[in-house]
């Protein structure tokens, strides 16, 4: 079945910002006496806004709500983006050369407000046919609601679309989903030997992703 159209993730296969939400919620969970850790940033990638957020609340116990939580964290984010946007090498080129053959979405965990201030910090804004939050669905990766969505809005069936992922939760969402997945592992969090068998392509870098590579996933 030919492949009608791709699906990104944003945060490590755009932006290079796995490194940057770990040491902004770090720096946020210090402020209320608490040691965020590598095991917390693995718990919650994936995660929607309210997952995450929830989880720091009850963690550290934070004495606000999940929705205040959300702004804090967004707010230091922003402010670390528009010092320096972390677009990852090879990305722009990857993107718009498929942009010539495929319809574009983006399946994300960021929150919208988030997603919508980089794609036009980063000058793609209008590459994307559609784009999806997890806050806009009911559960964050690795279920398959944020994928299903996106595929909705691209008006592309999940059969004929493909996932660039590169965390485990990631990959198991789009497979869950019913899309196919190519893999760019993550070299600060890489995806489990579990997760990433479920690929059905693994790349070591976004700049290896061309039509021919997408193209060569046609059934």
């Amino acid at each position: 079945m030919a492949i009608k159209a791709v699906v990104f993730d944003m945060d490590g296969i755009i932006l290079d910002s796995e490194e940057t939400w770990h040491e902004v919620r770090r720096g946020y969970a210090a402020r209320f006496g608490g040691r965020w850790i590598e095991d917390d940033q693995r718990a919650v990638m994936g995660d929607n806004s309210w997952q995450w957020a929830h989880h720091i609340r009850l963690r550290f116990a934070v004495p606000l709500t999940e929705r205040q939580i959300i702004a804090g964290v967004v707010a230091m984010l922003r402010q670390r983006y528009a010092e320096r946007l972390p677009i990852v090498e090879g990305a722009h080129e990857a993107v718009h050369g498929l942009a010539r053959a495929y319809r574009l979405g983006l399946a994300s965990s960021s929150p919208p407000e988030l997603i919508r201030w980089v794609l036009h910090a980063a000058g793609l804004a209008g590459v994307f046919s559609a784009w999806v939050s997890s806050d806009d669905v009911a559960l964050g990766k690795p279920a398959p609601d944020v994928y299903q969505l996106a595929c909705d809005r691209l008006g592309a069936a999940r059969a004929q679309a493909v996932a660039v992922e590169d965390s485990s939760n990631g990959i198991r969402s789009a497979k869950n989903a019913g899309l196919k997945v190519v893999a760019v592992p993550n070299p600060r969090f890489p995806p489990s030997g579990e997760a990433l068998a479920l690929a059905d392509l693994t790349l070591a870098s976004v700049r290896e992703l061309t039509p021919t590579v997408i193209e060569s996933l046609s059934v």
